[in-house]
């Protein structure tokens, strides 16, 4: 048995000391630029190689390895240093700085012990207390070592964790084999030959962690988050895991008999499994944070961190970032750790409607996304909502009707934070239920109310700055139509004139007056777009009355079945309080709309009925129709047209038309399938037959 430990030992650590040695050479010849921190790395690589082969060749326990193992503890050490003093950042931790020294001075009086085992051969006393002072420093220094590589880590800023995390749990993992070692010796009084056998094998198992790091950060650095005091939360955990191992191991010595050594193994070996399976699972960090910020912090957050994490993502410039609403949204879930979200804001009628989503597809957000209390129960309380105690009646102070129904039914929703600027609500962030379910403690409220101010502040700017684009756009469409509308009024003044003199100089009379007719209709339709345009301009428009819905339709499409097939299903004989010319204007529009989106043969329906205290008015075609997002986001803004070439304006100046008649323009579609736009009038309650035959009559 002890000769197969030896070859183990011997195999184990020649691998390690061939694979450290290969990975100094190849940082040293690496081509880039040979910083401190490289220098340092090659350094302890270098070290470490030597240690290993001085086992290999000479034993574990010969004076020449205990030196080697110093130095490669002092080159490791000295990496970190460096490390810490090329980071950016505020000044170091003085803690950790005080760490530093002193295992550097553990360090120097483990060299000396051991240089003083070798002159007291002759005194096995006093060799006796050398040795057993050399074991205890080896492990203050691994303990010590294992407090440092926790805080340095934990003082880290999260954008460089990533790239020192495979460094730091190769060291963490090196010095947590020896503090086993040395603990299981010092409890038993002799080393274990199968541990001791194992740590080169071990060692070779951790040079591809610290290649793999080589080759992902070409140059590694610590940035610090901020100047942290020293955590006694890695010293309690270690001294816990201490008494722990002394725990075991002696129960395991006792109860153990001859198999007391393999238990111990096996112990170590399924620590070491459980803690692989663990660490990685998102769901186990998220439950350990949640406990350590419970019972160890007196803050939940960091508000430094979290305030520049909130800032860089809302912010974030480039191409390939998310759009503006979806960041806002990650934002805020990021702070509670929730994996997903979505945005409601107010539509142009101050009714909530879905925005934008992030990692939840599958809520179903209703095209009604609010009650009528919703909007003024946030704008008057600007509670964040948390959907468990809702559920549970243990809130007292919410109006529960003003809380639309989809929200409470679905399982995943965990907490809405209203975004209220100036006592106008902005938006609501709607959060899913986080890895580990907890509840909002005073400290979420406060982050998520400051936050939710801010993000507000955002959304309303973001407003207002697409309103004066919106603006300035419309500023350049006025002055190229008054361009259009001069063109407009010489060509008309040319026609007349050509008119004029076509009567006194035609040859053909037949013909001379189909020419005549011709160009006095064409001047008189020119003028009457002048004319409207001029009107429009002017915002002047009448005031809404009776009209018969049934004859403007008419009317309507027996102009426009010269241009394209046009049928009727069911137009009823209704009055609506709307203005002729708006409606013809906004109808206009639509059919024409219709027709750009429809091949030929694809007849455009029209249909007219009664709606509750309303008359709907519907045009729909079946053409290539028009996505969701398009119609959110593009379809009634100025200058957005699916068209190419199109201005954009048809839909939303029809929109702004019908507002302006209290009626309302709804717009269904689909791609490939058509769409469907219904013109929502004002039903005329009461009617005067005067007024109507004058109607008729004008």
């Amino acid at each position: 048995m002890v000769t197969i430990l030896s070859q183990i030992s011997i195999l184990g650590h020649g691998l390690a000391a061939a694979l450290f040695a290969a990975l100094t050479i190849w940082q040293f010849q690496r081509k880039t630029e040979r910083n401190r921190t490289q220098q340092s790395l090659v350094l302890a690589l270098a070290f470490t190689s030597f240690w290993a082969l001085s086992i290999a060749v000479e034993g574990a326990f010969s004076p020449i390895s205990n030196f080697a193992e110093s130095l490669r503890n002092m080159g490791w050490l000295i990496f970190m240093f460096v490390l810490l003093r090329v980071g950016e950042g505020r000044h170091q931790p003085t803690a950790v700085n005080i760490i530093y020294f002193a295992l550097a001075f553990v360090l120097i009086g483990q060299i000396v012990v051991d240089s003083l085992i070798p002159i007291f051969t002759g005194s096995p006393r006093l060799a006796s207390m050398a040795a057993y002072t050399s074991l205890v420093l080896r492990m203050l220094f691994a303990v010590g070592a294992l407090v440092l590589v926790h805080n340095l880590y934990s003082i880290s800023a999260p954008e460089t964790r990533g790239g020192i995390r495979l460094p730091m749990a190769a060291l963490a993992a090196i010095w947590t084999y020896d503090l086993n070692l040395f603990t299981i010796t010092y409890l038993t009084q002799q080393f274990s030959l199968e541990l001791t056998a194992m740590r080169g094998p071990a060692m070779a198992c951790i040079a591809p962690i610290l290649a793999l790091a080589s080759v992902r950060n070409t140059e590694w650095r610590l940035k610090l988050s901020r100047s942290v005091a020293f955590r006694s939360l890695s010293l309690v955990a270690i001294g816990g895991y201490l008494l722990m191992m002394i725990v075991i191991a002696t129960a395991l010595q006792i109860i153990g008999g001859d198999y007391a050594r393999l238990a111990q193994i096996s112990f170590l070996f399924g620590t070491s499994i459980a803690a692989l399976l663990l660490l990685p699972s998102g769901k186990f960090r998220a439950w350990f944070k949640v406990k350590l910020a419970k019972n160890f912090f007196q803050h939940r957050y960091d508000y430094r961190a979290e305030w520049i994490r909130f800032t860089d993502t809302i912010g974030r410039p480039g191409s390939d970032s998310a759009p503006f609403h979806e960041r806002v949204v990650k934002a805020i879930a990021d702070i509670t750790e929730s994996p997903a979200g979505i945005l409601l804001m107010p539509d142009d009628a101050g009714r909530l409607t879905l925005q934008s989503r992030w990692n939840w597809p599958t809520i179903h957000v209703p095209s009604r996304a609010c009650t009528t209390g919703t909007v003024p129960f946030f704008e008057e309380t600007g509670h964040i909502i948390e959907f468990d105690a809702l559920r549970a009646d243990k809130v007292d102070q919410i109006d529960a009707s003003a809380i639309p129904e989809w929200m409470t039914n679905d399982p995943q929703t965990w907490a809405a934070v209203p975004l209220v600027h100036f006592d106008r609500l902005a938006g609501i962030v709607l959060l899913a239920r986080p890895r580990i379910n907890r509840t909002l403690d005073w400290e979420d409220l406060d982050m998520l109310r400051v936050v939710g101010r801010q993000v507000a502040s955002y959304l309303a700017e973001a407003r207002s700055q697409e309103s004066l684009s919106e603006a300035q756009r419309f500023d350049e469409f006025n002055r190229r139509m008054a361009f259009v509308m001069h063109d407009i009024k010489n060509l008309v003044s040319q026609l007349s004139l050509l008119a004029r003199n076509a009567k006194r100089h035609a040859d053909n009379p037949e013909f001379q007056a189909d020419m005549i007719a011709t160009l006095q209709d064409s001047a008189g339709k020119m003028n009457g777009l002048l004319e409207r345009l001029s009107q429009h301009n002017k915002a002047k428009p009448e005031e809404p009355k009776p009209v018969k819905v049934a004859a403007l339709l008419q009317s309507i499409i027996e102009k426009k079945r010269l241009l394209h097939a046009i049928e009727s299903a069911q137009i009823d004989d209704l009055t609506a309080m709307a203005d002729r010319t708006r409606v013809d204007q906004i109808l206009g529009h639509l059919i024409q709309n219709a027709i750009d989106a429809s091949t030929d043969g694809q007849p455009i329906l029209i249909n007219a009925r009664r709606r509750d205290l309303s008359v709907a008015i519907e045009v729909l075609d079946r053409g290539v129709g028009m996505s969701s997002e398009f119609i959110r986001s593009q379809l009634f803004k100025p200058f957005a047209s699916s068209k190419d070439g199109g201005f954009g304006i048809g839909a939303f100046e029809a929109r702004s038309l019908a507002m302006a008649m209290n009626g309302r323009l709804e717009v269904e579609s689909k791609e490939g399938a058509g769409s469907r736009f219904t013109l929502i009038l004002p039903l005329a309650s009461h009617l005067a037959d005067d007024e109507i035959v004058n109607e008729r009559v004008a």
